[in-house]
């Protein structure tokens, strides 16, 4: 089964916690949009889009959607104060050129190491690759959103990816509804077990080698 609203939201809640002042971030397909909600306005984030907006906002009141303005998964947003809108062309070249300071995205699977594998399965609402490659490759910090495991019960954190791969060794950190997770070296290591979940219940769920002493937080 597919993950809830809310334990999306609290992936996302926990993702927005990274973020610091100042920060310019992408923010992917998926359970990452819902992080630009989380994000308090005292940090004087902007937020980049693929589609052209740097300086993007929330998610607007019912009712009070523009369908000029949304993000890269075509979803209503808010813009803040300050905000530019440009071109993709533009926007991508912002992201090639090293500008974002943090990039959050989602995955089909991600390695031990680090590496990611996020392609769109062919015939869904998003059929290829995006802008993910570049997003992967050039952000300063990477943190993937993701379910730890497929709707069958199989781990998608593994210890080598079987899917075409996005980026090699790209991901800094890996949040799931089990777990907060940071590759360093080479080497995962877990840092939380997320609540209602216990330390057994993420390494049960984990194919890939995952190193326990850096825990911070565990849930039983």
């Amino acid at each position: 089964m597919g993950m809830g609203a809310e334990t999306r939201r609290l992936i996302a809640e926990r993702a927005a916690r990274e973020v610091t002042y100042g920060m310019m971030v992408n923010l992917g397909i998926g359970i990452p949009t819902l992080v630009a909600d989380y994000i308090p306005a005292s940090l004087d984030v902007m937020l980049h889009t693929e589609n052209g907006i740097l300086g993007m906002g929330g998610s607007p009141e019912p009712g009070h959607e523009d369908g000029n303005l949304s993000n890269a998964g075509g979803y209503p947003v808010t813009i803040q104060p300050g905000a530019s809108f440009f071109d993709s062309a533009e926007a991508f070249g912002m992201v090639r050129r090293g500008y974002l300071d943090l990039t959050i995205l989602g995955a089909l699977e991600v390695s031990g190491k680090g590496d990611i594998a996020n392609w769109i399965v062919p015939g869904k609402r998003v059929p290829g690759m995006g802008g993910a490659i570049d997003l992967a490759q050039k952000a300063k910090k990477v943190i993937v959103l993701m379910s730890h495991t497929t709707k069958e019960g199989h781990p998608k954190i593994v210890q080598e990816c079987s899917l075409p791969l996005t980026v090699k060794e790209g991901a800094d950190m890996i949040m799931t509804e089990r777990a907060v997770m940071k590759v360093e070296e080479g080497k995962l290591y877990l840092l939380e077990v997320m609540p209602g979940y216990s330390l057994p219940d993420v390494l049960n769920a984990t194919e890939a080698q995952l190193n326990v002493d850096h825990v911070r937080r565990q849930t039983y």
